[in-house]
């Protein structure tokens, strides 16, 4: 059976996001927000986030991009289960990037969206290969941020480790001390405001000053085994399922979740693509710059007019 969580309803980082439960297999349900509206004259842009994170990482660009496209283009923010405001699920087994492929495209059968083009960030990216190789005629385009065929291992035993330290401290001011430190080296010069609002999008604080997360525990008790110098499998094919489509790829300056090397390999097999990095923050991008922000924005409207036939 799926397992439910509770989140607080008026937490700061859901706040304007009002969702609308979809239900999935085995009775799960996945949780969804279009800003915008949808329609069969403009692509919608479906957002996946990443490993443990929830849609809070896209509001801002969300809002931005609305206005960028010209007031109503659809944005799609989707937690799928063991995130934000979506169902567990019933075992830790269950949760992959196919399985959560398989979710994504349950979710856009039932809001009747035929194609898209599919911004995932990190494990979302990855979620965006699966679903290229599964159901390629989805896709009409998509966004690769800090993700590719190859994780990084720093990236997931630093995100185990900060987060298993996160949640053993005692008291709202060691909580809140211990993201900024944590968060300061991904985003170096952001005020501790932002800083704080950051924790807010993976963590609340409860009435007993601890740290509670916004996704299934056991996505974080799976990254066990892994070792800060393992060399995981890279998975090319399914970055090469991606030729269906145009396709964008931005990596943030001071991420560990996408190596250099990485990147560049992916930037040579796909020399179409239009490439970019964020300078000066890490994973998840803040998207609070309005260069990245228009850059998808261009790719999406061009990909967009392209594909339905519209002049540019």
């Amino acid at each position: 059976m799926a397992r439910k969580r509770t989140v607080p309803t008026d937490h700061p980082a859901f706040s304007g996001m009002p969702v609308t439960m979809v239900t999935l297999a085995a009775g799960l349900s996945a949780v969804v927000h279009i800003a915008g509206r949808l329609s069969s004259r403009r692509l919608p842009v479906v957002c996946i986030a990443g490993y443990q994170r929830n849609m809070s990482d896209f509001a801002d660009f969300a809002a931005y991009f609305r206005r960028a496209g010209g007031g109503e283009w659809p944005v799609v923010l989707m937690d799928l289960p063991g995130r934000g405001r979506a169902d567990d699920r019933a075992k830790a087994a269950d949760y992959s990037s196919l399985a959560d492929a398989r979710d994504v495209a349950s979710v856009m059968t039932a809001l009747g969206i035929g194609r898209a083009i599919v911004l995932g960030q990190g494990h979302g990216g990855q979620v965006a290969m699966a679903l290229a190789a599964s159901h390629p005629l989805l896709i009409a385009g998509t966004v690769l941020l800090d993700s590719g065929p190859v994780t990084d291992s720093r990236g997931l035993v630093r995100l185990r480790n900060n987060w298993t330290h996160i949640e053993a401290l005692r008291g709202a001011k060691s909580v809140t001390s211990g993201f900024r430190r944590i968060l300061g080296g991904d985003y170096p010069g952001l005020p501790d405001a932002r800083l704080d609002a950051l924790m807010g999008r993976t963590h609340y604080t409860d009435n007993r000053g601890r740290a509670r997360p916004l996704y299934d525990r056991r996505l974080i008790e799976a990254l066990a085994s892994i070792n800060f110098d393992d060399v995981l499998m890279a998975q090319w094919p399914l970055f090469d399922a991606l030729s269906c489509a145009p396709l964008m790829l931005l990596r943030t300056q001071l991420t560990d979740q996408l190596r250099r090397e990485t990147y560049d390999e992916m930037t040579r097999r796909r020399p179409d693509a239009m490439a970019l990095t964020i300078a000066g923050q890490g994973s998840p991008a803040l998207f609070d710059q309005r260069e990245e922000i228009e850059a998808v924005a261009e790719f999406v409207i061009r990909t967009s007019n392209r594909l339905l036939g519209k002049a540019a």
